[in-house]
């Protein structure tokens, strides 16, 4: 199987790429990736030699780079690329709009073009919008995102409906809580608590910090999409979450105190417009119908991403200081836009 990773550098793509290559290996995997701010190629540094994988310097907006990639043979598309931080979309929407939902249409028509077997469309929990102090998101919960991001992903996520329905593509959509875990580019969450922790730098919190999100960590949700792949019925949406709620509060006290850190380094900052209150997804329809199951915990999981960190603290303070887009011109040069190989 050839499969098509579309924004294989960032954060979830990255471990993506790295899960399927070391769970199947017969499949070749094709990264595209525009490399803007959050794609970094050095997350995939130990697979970069590797035969079955590839690498191509690429817009998904493009279409004419698209269909070079295509004409290659494409057999699966599993869309990861995104413009995904909200901050960002409400600062400029227009390049949320374009990656998001005209990428997408451009990755659509290629799919079709070329009869791929599976396109799955990665999206996010928060295209339904913010739930109240009850209930959880299902696949049936209306589309209500409340963020130029948000709204863009359910452009995105409508498109690839409209395909199936209109032109019999075959597709899923899978729609996630919040990920964390390595590789996460430092402007989230918990990478942005763990850095700033360690420098002891102030630790901003949006309003009173009680925002409810759903977290699940990475490499579950991985797991997950591979099942989608080879499993998924074709036009359905499967949820994917981990069933560990918490606020953005107690994720800071939890990271804090895990390093050793004082609270006092919290500081209370104005809150986001737009801010959604809580998250939560039902994954009921994935484990009963694919078998699907987290193999972490949030205590499990944060302790290894914590851990990670610690570990990797070159790789961040390259990304704070923007030295880790010299890799890409060290490493590949004037071979980008071509393959890895």
């Amino acid at each position: 199987m050839k499969l098509l990773v579309t924004g294989g550098a960032g954060f979830i793509g990255s471990n993506f790429v790295l899960y399927m290559l070391r769970e199947h290996p017969s499949y070749e995997i094709i990264n595209v990736d525009a490399l803007t701010y959050a794609g970094n190629l050095e997350n995939l540094h130990t697979v970069e030699s590797n035969p079955r994988y590839t690498f191509i310097k690429a817009d998904i907006a493009d279409v004419q780079q698209m269909e070079a990639v295509f004409s290659q043979g494409i057999d699966v598309v599993v869309n990861f690329a995104a413009e995904s931080h909200v901050d960002r979309s409400i600062l400029s929407p227009d390049i949320f709009v374009r990656t998001n939902v005209m990428g997408t249409q451009v990755l659509l028509d290629a799919a079709k073009k070329y009869q791929v077997t599976k396109f799955v469309q990665v999206s996010t929990d928060e295209v339904y919008g913010s739930l109240g102090a009850t209930g959880l998101f299902t696949e049936d919960t209306p589309l209500m995102p409340n963020s130029p991001y948000s709204a863009s992903k359910a452009g995105g996520d409508l498109l690839v409906r409209a395909y199936h329905e209109t032109f019999g593509l075959p597709v899923n959509i899978t729609r996630c809580s919040n990920n964390y875990g390595p590789f996460q580019f430092p402007e989230k969450l918990i990478p942005l608590i763990i850095s700033r922790a360690l420098n002891d730098e102030a630790i901003p919190v949006y309003g009173d910090g009680l925002n409810i999100r759903d977290w699940l960590y990475v490499e579950d949700h991985c797991s997950a999409i591979d099942l989608v792949i080879h499993n998924g019925q074709s036009g359905e949406v499967y949820n994917i979450g981990g069933n560990n709620e918490r606020t953005n509060i107690y994720i800071v006290e939890s990271v804090l105190e895990q390093l050793g850190k004082p609270a006092s380094l919290i500081q209370y900052v104005q809150d986001r417009l737009g801010h959604d209150r809580r998250y939560g997804i039902d994954p009921t329809k994935i484990r009963t119908e694919l078998g699907w199951q987290p193999a972490h915990n949030f205590e499990t999981g944060i302790k290894e991403t914590i851990e990670w960190y610690l570990k990797h603290q070159d790789w961040w303070t390259r990304i704070q200081s923007g030295t880790y887009q010299d890799y890409v011109q060290l490493q590949y040069g004037k071979r980008m836009g071509d393959s890895s190989k």
